[in-house]
C-alpha cells in the first residue's frame, strides 16, 4: 500500500497536456508543415539564366575566315545569354497555394489529438471502474473471511453445517481470481495511457476515480454545432481553399511571360563587332498549350465537389452516432439512478438485517450468503453499467471534440 500511495495521481488534463507536448504523430504533423512552408519560399524563383557560346555563321572551309583581297574574313564567334522573368502575379499564386497546404497539415493535429484524448480518456474511465470494482472485492474478502471463521466456529460448536462454509470459500477463491484479473487489467490500461504519453509503459501512476457527468443536449448534435466544432470538417474546409488556390495558379500559368537574349558577336579578320537583342515572350493561351493547365483546374472544381459531398456525409454520420450514444447514455444513468436509489440500498440493507440475525444466531449461513451474492452480483452490475456510460460520454466528447 505504501508503494500506491507514493504514486503520482494524473488526472485527464494532465494526461491531455503530456499527449499535446510529446506524442510524435504531432511532433511529425509540425514538420510536415514547416516543410510545406519553408518549400514555398521557392515559389518566387527565377528560372536560371542561359549562357551559350560558339561559332556563329562560320564557313566550313577554314581559308575564307580570313581577309582576302580587300575583303573581311566570313564568320564569328558568338556568346550568348538568355534571361526570362516570371509573371508576378503567378508567383504570388503559387506562393499563396503552397503555403496555404501547411494550414491543412496543423488541421490535422486537432484530428490527432481528438484520436489521442478519445484513446487515453476511454482507458482512464475503464480503469475509474476497476478500481472501484476492487474496493468493492476488497470488502467482500473481509466479508467471506468472516463468514468462514463464523462457519468453522459454529460447527466445532455444533452450531452449524460445514456446507456452507465450503460454498463461502469458493466464493473467496472466485473474488480472488477476480482480483487478479482486475489488477491485470489496470496493469494494461496504464500500459495504454503510457503509450499515448509517450512515456515509459510501465512508468507507475494512479487515476482520480472522481468523475464528471458532462452537459449534453440533442441540440449540439446539429449540423451547424458540428461544423464548428469538428477538426474533420475543417479540414475539408481547409482543403477546399487550398484547391481554390491552385486551381487559382494553375490559371496564372497561363498568363505570358517575357525574356531577353542578347548575343555577342566577335567576327573573323577586319569584320566589325556585332550584336543582336530580342524580346522574348511565352503565349500559353494557345490551344495546345494549355490544355493541361485548363484540365488541372477543371479537375479541382470536381475534387471541392467531392469534398463537399465528403462533408455532408461525415456531417450526417456524426450526428448519428451522437444521438445514438447520447440516448444510451441516458439511458443508462437512469438505470444507475435505480441502482443508487432504490436497488443497491434495498440489497443492502437486505445484506445488513441477513447479518445481524446471523450474529444473533436467528438466521443460518446460507441466508447470509445469499443475501451477500445478490448484493454483490448486483454492485458488479452497476459498476459495468457505469463503464457502459462512461464509455458512451467518452464517445460523445470524441464525436463533439470536447477537450
Amino acid at each position: 500500500m505504501q508503494v500506491a500511495f507514493s504514486q503520482k495521481v494524473l488526472t485527464m488534463q494532465e494526461i491531455q497536456t503530456s499527449i499535446e507536448q510529446n506524442h510524435p504523430t504531432l511532433k511529425m504533423l509540425d514538420a510536415e508543415a514547416r516543410s510545406m512552408n519553408e518549400a514555398a519560399k521557392g515559389a518566387y524563383n527565377w528560372d536560371a539564366p542561359q549562357l551559350g557560346a560558339g561559332f556563329y555563321q562560320t564557313p566550313y572551309d577554314p581559308g575564307r575566315w580570313k581577309y582576302m583581297n580587300g575583303q573581311p574574313g566570313m564568320g564569328a564567334f558568338m556568346i550568348s545569354a538568355q534571361q526570362m522573368f516570371p509573371n508576378k502575379k503567378r508567383q504570388q499564386a503559387e506562393f499563396e497555394f503552397m503555403n496555404a497546404q501547411s494550414t491543412v497539415e496543423l488541421q490535422k493535429k486537432d484530428i490527432a489529438i481528438n484520436e489521442l484524448l478519445f484513446t487515453a480518456r476511454k482507458n482512464y474511465y475503464d480503469w475509474i471502474v476497476l478500481e472501484k470494482k476492487l474496493k468493492v472485492l476488497d470488502e467482500n474478502d473481509r466479508l467471506l473471511k468472516f463468514m468462514m471463521q463464523s462457519a468453522e466456529i459454529r460447527y466445532k460448536n455444533g452450531l452449524g453445517k460445514i456446507s456452507a462454509y465450503y460454498k463461502a470459500k469458493a466464493a473467496l477463491a472466485n473474488v480472488e481470481n477476480m482480483q487478479l484479473m482486475l489488477r491485470n487489467e489496470i496493469v494494461q490500461k496504464r500500459i495504454a495511457i503510457n503509450t499515448v504519453m509517450n512515456r515509459n509503459a510501465d512508468e507507475p501512476f494512479l487515476v482520480d476515480t472522481n468523475y464528471t457527468w458532462l452537459g449534453f443536449n440533442k441540440a449540439m448534435f446539429d449540423s451547424a454545432a458540428l461544423m464548428k466544432q469538428r477538426s474533420d470538417i475543417k479540414v475539408i474546409d481547409r482543403s477546399i481553399e487550398v484547391n481554390n488556390l491552385e486551381r487559382k495558379a494553375e490559371l496564372a500559368k497561363l498568363k505570358p511571360e517575357f525574356g531577353i537574349q542578347y548575343n555577342h558577336m566577335t567576327g573573323w579578320a577586319r569584320q566589325p563587332l556585332m550584336f543582336t537583342v530580342m524580346g522574348m515572350v511565352k503565349i500559353p493561351l494557345t490551344k495546345w498549350s494549355s490544355k493541361m493547365n485548363k484540365a488541372k483546374a477543371e479537375s479541382l472544381v470536381w475534387q471541392n465537389e467531392a469534398l463537399k459531398n465528403q462533408q455532408q456525409m461525415i456531417i450526417n454520420e456524426a450526428s448519428g452516432m451522437a444521438s445514438s450514444s447520447y440516448t444510451e447514455l441516458e439511458l443508462k444513468k437512469k438505470q444507475m439512478l435505480l441502482y443508487e436509489q432504490q436497488i443497491i440500498p434495498a440489497l443492502r440493507r437486505n445484506f445488513q438485517t441477513m447479518q445481524l440475525g446471523y450474529e444473533h444466531n436467528t438466521e443460518e449461513l446460507f441466508e447470509l450468503f445469499d443475501a451477500w451474492e445478490a448484493l454483490n452480483m448486483t454492485q458488479m452490475d452497476y459498476f459495468d453499467q457505469l463503464q457502459k456510460a462512461l464509455q458512451m460520454q467518452a464517445e460523445l466528447m470524441k464525436i463533439m471534440e470536447i477537450k
